[in-house]
């Protein structure tokens, strides 16, 4: 691999209401990789660096978090003004259709960018994106989210984050994790500064999202449901599971649980890898081969 394809450069896009901070890396067709949450760009460096041989890793802050900073005081989160901005974003690097691979809430953006701007997106990875709203249970997964959020207001974000991760499912440590590199240890340290706007202003809003999954069927955008190996019966996978069979697809398996990408980024970015590759019309055949298992 050249040393130009591994060069990160940063750059600044204005749009409606921010500024928005960006990184791209390699040479190729454009893979925009879309943090959730309070998560920057920086979560997606080790999957990024290895991806970068084949195509323009471009990752991006969303709006309101670390570097990508908004004009005046924060607002709760819009999924069409983040749908917007990823918009506005493909338009700098060209304009021309992307692959996209979104995770959480950015996998939330993700869809609201493909369902509401289908020309720009060749294929989306959603993977794990909480579509709470589509579980049957809907009524009791509101009950919680208004718990994180309230437990937040009175306890702080630490307290809000344990019962979060107890409520969803999720382990923290991970068996098996890969070690973070240096960027990504440099990110963790700005994203603990994002928590107070991701449970202030985001984390009731993404849950609330309901994907139109009409327009995410009839648009041209290939949409593929990811979801963890180690996910099963976590609360972000089961409703990636209920987003998939709404849109009448089978979910695709990606190494790790819902931070995959973060601890296994070798093993997922071959796995991204193999899923950009493929026609929508042998994508069934080729990847759907775990679906029993959830």
């Amino acid at each position: 691999m050249s040393i130009e394809k591994m060069t990160v450069q940063s750059s600044l896009l204005k749009v409606p209401g921010a500024q928005i901070y960006y990184e791209r890396q390699g040479s190729g067709p454009i893979l925009v990789m879309i943090p959730g949450g309070s998560a920057d760009a920086g979560i997606f460096a080790g999957t990024a660096s290895l991806l970068a041989a084949d195509y323009t890793v471009v990752r991006y802050d969303p709006r309101g978090n670390s570097r990508s900073v908004v004009d005046g005081p924060p607002q709760d989160q819009d999924m069409d003004v983040h749908g917007d901005d990823a918009a506005q974003l493909l338009d700098e690097l060209g304009g021309e259709p992307a692959y996209a691979l979104g995770n959480s809430g950015g996998a939330q953006i993700g869809l609201n960018l493909a369902a509401r701007y289908p020309d720009r997106v060749r294929t989306l990875v959603a993977h794990e994106p909480p579509c709470l709203e589509l579980l049957p249970e809907a009524e009791e997964r509101r009950a919680f989210t208004d718990g994180v959020y309230d437990t937040y207001v009175t306890e702080g974000a630490g307290a809000a984050m344990q019962k979060f991760m107890a409520g969803a499912g999720i382990s923290n440590p991970r068996p098996g994790a890969t070690p973070p590199p240096p960027e990504l240890l440099e990110a963790f340290g700005r994203m603990r500064g994002n928590l107070d706007y991701f449970f202030g202003h985001g984390f009731k809003a993404i849950g609330a999202y309901v994907p139109d999954v009409a327009a995410l069927r009839a648009g041209s955008a290939r949409i593929v449901v990811g979801v963890g190996e180690a996910s099963t019966g976590q609360l972000p996978c089961r409703a990636a599971l209920a987003l998939a069979e709404q849109l009448g697809t089978a979910p695709v398996s990606f190494p790790g649980g819902h931070g995959g990408y973060n601890d296994h980024p070798a093993a997922f970015a071959e796995k991204l890898r193999q899923v950009l590759s493929v026609t929508p019309a042998t994508s069934n055949q080729i990847l759907n081969r775990k679906i029993g298992e959830f």
